[in-house]
């Protein structure tokens, strides 16, 4: 049985392939998006446990991206987080202000990154 879904918004695709590997190596079942169009889409086909989203994205960027999610009658509840480099003084808060759960920094520690994932998990307190 596969555990929970977690959407990946990256269109960065060596990035997309990492996380896809070390999620789906945890038991999480992956659905993957390249832009925000791709992603409101599947979030129209199932709703995940937990949204992992670039904020640098083609188009459509991650920050407003999440602020819809946010909009939406069950997104209050879900879990975005945001996958970035973005390491200047106050994007942390930038984030923070746009709807996101928190974030989890570019480049990806693989030996960290599913405990990272976890941890935005409900019930994972």
């Amino acid at each position: 049985m596969k555990g929970p879904v977690v959407l990946v918004v990256e269109d960065n695709e060596q990035n997309l392939e990492l996380v896809e590997y070390l999620l789906e190596e945890a038991g999480f079942l992956v659905r993957a998006a390249r832009d925000a169009a791709a992603a409101r889409t599947s979030l129209a086909e199932v709703w995940p446990a937990l949204v992992l989203l670039d904020v640098n994205l083609p188009g459509e960027d991650g920050l407003s991206l999440a602020a819809w999610i946010r909009s939406t009658p069950n997104g209050r509840a879900l879990p975005v987080v945001a996958l970035t480099a973005l390491a200047m003084r106050g994007d942390r808060e930038r984030i923070l202000e746009h709807g996101f759960s928190g974030y989890i920094a570019k480049p990806i520690e693989p030996a960290r990154f599913v405990a990272q994932v976890r941890s935005y998990l409900p019930g994972s307190e």
